[in-house]
């Protein structure tokens, strides 16, 4: 991977927006490294230079979007925020300035719930399971969860958020068709009835 990062970021960005579309586009088992190269501009040889194997730039892709998601959250995210709902809010929104970025991903990250190859199914779990304690930490850290009513189970909820999450990823068009307004508006209404029906009514 040395030989990788030593590359201008332009180019390397070019190799993972290639790789990103021809995986998201045909799944793991039947991308092919030829046309991954060719839609990158360099040879098919100069691919398996750079990663070694398929198998670990698909690895490669994955940890790539978990990271570039969860580091952009970390920086941007007011944690002074401290209402759950209205900091899942600042979440989406950020998430969805990112998928706006870089609308590749958002294909490649949906492809990835039905991808079942056991060469790259572990690294999605750990990826996945990753995601999931970073969701926890931002979400709960520093929260008033007194506002929830008492009989709500807060693990459970954000269990929730996970499901209709990733419900909803799977159901997006694709690339270049996405309505990101109207994304971010329907998320905040699924949000806000989720607020009122679980918070005290003091605090709705």
């Amino acid at each position: 991977m040395e030989k990788f990062f030593s590359l201008p970021v332009e180019k390397q960005n070019k190799i993972i927006n290639a790789a990103l579309k021809a995986f998201s586009s045909n799944g793991y088992k039947k991308a092919s490294a030829s046309d991954i190269a060719k839609n990158a501009g360099i040879s098919k040889a100069m691919v398996f230079h750079y990663f070694g194997s398929k198998q670990n730039l698909y690895l490669y892709l994955v940890e790539f979007c978990g990271e570039l998601f969860m580091n952009e959250i970390d920086a941007k995210l007011d944690k002074n925020v401290s209402d759950f709902f209205e900091r899942i809010k600042l979440t989406t929104n950020i998430e969805i300035s990112l998928m706006k970025r870089y609308p590749a991903i958002v294909s490649f990250l949906k492809s990835i719930f039905f991808e079942n190859d056991a060469d790259v199914k572990e690294g999605i779990n750990a990826m996945l399971a990753k995601g999931e304690n970073f969701r926890n930490r931002i979400a709960l850290d520093g929260t008033d969860t007194s506002k929830f009513k008492d009989n709500i189970d807060i693990k459970l909820v954000m269990k929730m958020l996970t499901w209709i999450g990733e419900g909803y990823s799977i159901q997006l068009p694709g690339e270049g068709e996405i309505d990101y307004d109207a994304l971010s508006k329907e998320m905040a209404e699924c949000l806000d009835l989720l607020k009122n029906n679980f918070y005290k009514e003091e605090f709705i």
